[in-house]
């Protein structure tokens, strides 16, 4: 029996003992996951707070839905399509909230004081201006690993959809970005 099995089997037995209240199984889930989860909240959000807010609120949500979850299927997938739509939530709602306060300079949403990269301050200014889907596709894709399969689940799109989003944000960076090499 392979260790890939015996993670897959440890697993589905914690989610089993979670539904059955648990909770020292569900916190063992939410450890074992909670990198990834805020890996795909990460790839949403701009911010690392907004991304703390979406994992806490998707582990929340999660929790409460524990029930309806199938133990013979992936929970993972799950539980990540659960951070994809805690994390787009909260771009809705910040947009919303934000929509009469456009201040006159916008201030880059990666801005890390140890990053005063000029290429990393270029490539943040792109992503910013790609949608929120295309910024999540890319992201998941090519910085985190996910297949088109895995980002279309999460965000519940159809895989030629996250596929095509991913051609299609790759393909506004390279416009945005063209300049680069000279400018540096």
């Amino acid at each position: 029996m392979s260790s890939s099995s015996d993670a897959k089997s440890d697993e589905r037995a914690l989610v089993i003992a979670a539904q059955r209240g648990s909770s020292e199984a569900f916190a063992q889930l939410v450890r074992l996951h909670q990198r990834r989860a805020y890996a795909v909240s990460r790839a949403i959000v701009l911010t690392h707070e907004d991304a703390e807010d979406a994992v806490q609120e998707g582990f929340l949500h999660a929790f409460k839905a524990l029930d309806r979850f199938l133990p013979d299927q992936p929970f993972g997938a799950w539980l990540f399509r659960i951070m994809a739509n805690a994390s787009l939530d909260l771009v809705r709602r910040r947009k919303v909230r934000d929509a009469d306060e456009l201040p006159e300079t916008i201030a880059l949403p990666f801005r890390d004081p140890g990053e005063s990269d000029e290429l990393r301050r270029r490539l943040n200014e792109a992503l910013v201006k790609l949608t929120d889907r295309q910024r999540s596709v890319i992201v998941l894709h090519d910085v985190e690993g996910f297949t088109h399969g895995e980002i279309g689940e999460m965000l519940g799109i159809p895989e030629g959809t996250a596929r095509s989003d991913l051609h299609h944000a790759r393909a506004a960076l390279r416009r945005m970005l063209k300049d680069v090499r000279s400018d540096l």
